[in-house]
This record gives C-alpha cells, sequence and structure tokens, in this order.
C-alpha cells in the first residue's frame, strides 16, 4: 500500500509541476522592469490554489540581490502582480482584503488604514480570467495601483501602500504558503 502511495506521489508531482510551470507561462509576468530609473526582476512567481483550482498567480519584482525575508524595506521598490484565471466577484476581493488586514492590524491601525483602502477598493470591478492586477511601490513607498495597464488608484500614504502589499507578502496576510513562495531565496 505505501509502495502504491509513493509511486502515486513520483507520478502526479511532475504533472503539478508541469501544470503550475503552465499556469505561469500563461501569465506572462516581465523579468525586468523599471519604476523611477531603478531596475527591478523577477524574484519569484508562484500559483495560488483555493481547493485545487488554479485561482492566479502572483509574481514579485525586487531590486536585483534585495534579500526576500522582507521585502517591504524602507527605500526600496517593489512590484506585486496578479494573473487571474477565474471570475471572481469585487464584493468577494474586498471582503478577503479586509479578512487579511483583520489577522494583521490591530483596531487602532486599522481605523487610520480605512479611509486609504476603502477609496483603493472603489477602484475594483468585477475580475474576469486574463484580469491582470499590479501593485507598485516606488522607493518612497508611494503606491500605484494598475488594472490590466492602466492606472487606477494611486496614493502618497507609505502606510497604506506597505500594508496593501502586505495582504501578500507579510506574516497572517491572504495566504502564508504563496508568500512563503514569493519570498523564498533561490
Amino acid at each position: 500500500m505505501i509502495k502504491r502511495l509513493l509511486v502515486s506521489a513520483l507520478v502526479i508531482l511532475p504533472l503539478s509541476l508541469s501544470a503550475n510551470e503552465e499556469r505561469l507561462a500563461q501569465a506572462d509576468f516581465p523579468e525586468r522592469l523599471e519604476v523611477e530609473g531603478q531596475e527591478l526582476v523577477l524574484r519569484n512567481a508562484s500559483v495560488l490554489k483555493y481547493l485545487f483550482v488554479d485561482v492566479y498567480s502572483a509574481a514579485l519584482l525586487t531590486p536585483p540581490g534585495q534579500p526576500l525575508a522582507n521585502p517591504i524595506t524602507p527605500g526600496e521598490p517593489l512590484q506585486l502582480e496578479l494573473y487571474y484565471y477565474r471570475n471572481i466577484d469585487r464584493e468577494d476581493v474586498i471582503k478577503a482584503a479586509w479578512v487579511a488586514l483583520e489577522r494583521q492590524y490591530d483596531e487602532l491601525t486599522l481605523t487610520r488604514l480605512r479611509p486609504g483602502v476603502d477609496a483603493l477598493h472603489e477602484t475594483f470591478t468585477d475580475i474576469t480570467a486574463g484580469d491582470r492586477y499590479a501593485l507598485t511601490l516606488d522607493a518612497q513607498h508611494r503606491l500605484t495601483l494598475q488594472y490590466n495597464g492602466s492606472v487606477s488608484f494611486s496614493s502618497d500614504d507609505s502606510e497604506l501602500a506597505q500594508a496593501y502589499v502586505g495582504i501578500w507578502l507579510k506574516k497572517d496576510g491572504l495566504s502564508d504558503n504563496l508568500r512563503e513562495k514569493l519570498t523564498a531565496e533561490r
């Protein structure tokens, strides 16, 4: 019995890796880009699955050589890009963001963040398969949100910028498994 399970796992694992590689190829994340004249390079990308279903892929771009243990580093830009494989209602995205933020922050901080988060969420629409969001923090940690290549939101509030990107890149966010994959040193 154990031998059968082991053989099955060895057969399924390469198929799973191949499927993830195909999904990441479909997402077609940039290998490099510039933010205010500073080069960012693709550090890691991964597929988020929910109940065995591919929901989206995420990619993290930072300056070359920047340690990834905590990619939200003062004075360093970054970009987090998301490519969706499924249709998702706008309200579900907003609810998931608040669940993560409520796990990560106390009431006082959430009260401070709420106006900015609400303004950012006002720009959201229902997501359809093939949509892409990019959250970019410049060196001063000003936030720019792009939806399908067009700027839909920007803010000079560095606390908002760090908190919102932290939904994916800080502990107790949407998925610690995804965060670990995005911030793994290779």
